[in-house]
This record gives structure tokens, sequence and C-alpha cells, in this order.
């Protein structure tokens, strides 16, 4: 269920029987011919569809990340690594301080990786209470990545199939045949944001622009499943 159904009095009467909170980070970039939200909106939409059977409340995404790679595309937007931590820091402070005890993170930018680190050294501080804090990257879980690569070799790449859903998709866009140049992540790793944007004209990493949605929607499913366990069963206490 989504935070923004709930008022105040509500969450308080949850937080009585639960302590769980889930916080979907993504990240507001250049996505070639998807959306500019497209790591928001799949956070978002897998943590909802996770949460829902588990009546656990999901938090609204938080839509900017950590992404100095792609300024150079119009639509872009990069937070500085401290700038984004001191948000995380902050909901993490004030989640804590109303009696959430078990906050998952579900994660859809690789970029945003900083805040496992953070987390890291947050739930080590001294407080009243302990409190136990997880960081699932979904777009790149074990479970879903297995489900994509029963039906295609290509590589899960940035803006390729493996984002390429229905809800990320813009009307009246046309997406290419076939499949991109693939540029090799440790390279990618090098260059500045005007040398990423010489050398993918489009935004894409590489790898095949899409696959049929009856694919796509087992591996969402597989997605779903796995971000679920997690919100379910992966704390220790």
């Amino acid at each position: 269920m989504r935070l923004f159904d709930m008022n105040w009095m509500q969450v308080q009467e949850y937080l009585e029987r639960d302590d769980r909170i889930v916080l979907p980070i993504g990240s507001t970039e250049q996505h070639a011919y998807l959306s500019l939200g497209s790591d928001a909106i799949l956070a978002e939409r897998i943590a909802l569809d996770a949460a829902e059977p588990l009546g656990v409340p999901v938090m609204p995404v938080m839509p900017y990340g950590v992404a100095p790679y792609f300024l150079e595309y119009p639509g872009s937007v990069s937070l500085r690594v401290q700038s984004y931590l001191a948000v995380i820091r902050d909901i993490l402070d004030s989640l804590a301080g109303q009696g959430f005890r078990r906050i998952a993170i579900i994660n859809g930018h690789g970029g945003n990786s900083p805040a496992a680190d953070l987390i890291r050294e947050w739930i080590g501080e001294p407080r009243e209470a302990r409190v136990e804090v997880l960081f699932h990257t979904w777009c790149t879980g074990p479970e879903l990545v297995a489900a994509g690569e029963v039906h295609s070799p290509s590589p899960q790449m940035h803006a390729s199939w493996i984002e390429n859903y229905r809800w990320t998709r813009i009307d009246g866009v046309a997406l290419p045949e076939g499949e991109s140049e693939l540029l090799p992540r440790e390279r990618l790793r090098n260059m500045t944001a005007k040398e990423i944007r010489a050398v993918s004209a489009d935004g894409s990493m590489g790898g095949l622009f899409q696959m049929d949605d009856a694919i796509m929607d087992e591996v969402w499913a597989a997605g779903v499943a796995e971000v679920r366990a997690v919100i379910e069963s992966g704390w220790n206490a």
C-alpha cells in the first residue's frame, strides 16, 4: 500500500502491529528511447507489487540519485554524493524516530550504491532501539537476472531490453529493432559525461532494445517475488 494513501493516524495504528516500511529509490536520467524516470518508475512499481500482499507501506520513490555521467543528456539530474547521502540519512532518522525498526530500501539505480556504505555506518550508531536496514538493488537480483538469461544472452545493460516494460515506454515513440553496440562497463566507468555522450548518441549502453512483453512479464514476476522475499524474510530479527 502507498504511504500517500494513508493518513498519520493510520500509520500510527499500523506501527502497533508491524514495524516494516519500504523506501524505493531511483534516478532521473536518460534511458535512450525510454522514460527519463525509468529507474524511479520501476523501483516504485516493483516495491508496490512486492509489498501489497504483505500489507507493508511503501513510501513515495526518491526520484533523484547519483548520475553525473549522464548530465550531457538533457533532462538528467544528478545529486552530489554528499547531498544524496544526507537525504538518505535524514529519511532513516525520521523513520527510526517514529518507531520503524525494519526499513527495506529497494534500489533501482546503480549509481545509488554509496547508500549501502552509509547504511552500514548508520545502523552501528547508538540509538534507543535496534533498527535493521536492507539495501536491495532489484534490477541486479540473481533471480531476476537468471529469469532474463533464460530468454536472451543479450547483456542486461542500461536502457536495453531489461528496462523496457510497458510502464517505461513513451507513447508515440517507436523503439529501434535489433540491438546497439555493447559499451563495456569497465570502459564507461573511466569516461566523462561528454565522452559518454560522444560514444552513445542515443544513450543506450548496448544489447537488444526490446523483448516480447510475455517474456518481460516473466522477468518482472521473478523480480517481484525476489523483492517480496526480501521484505518478508530478509531480516535478522
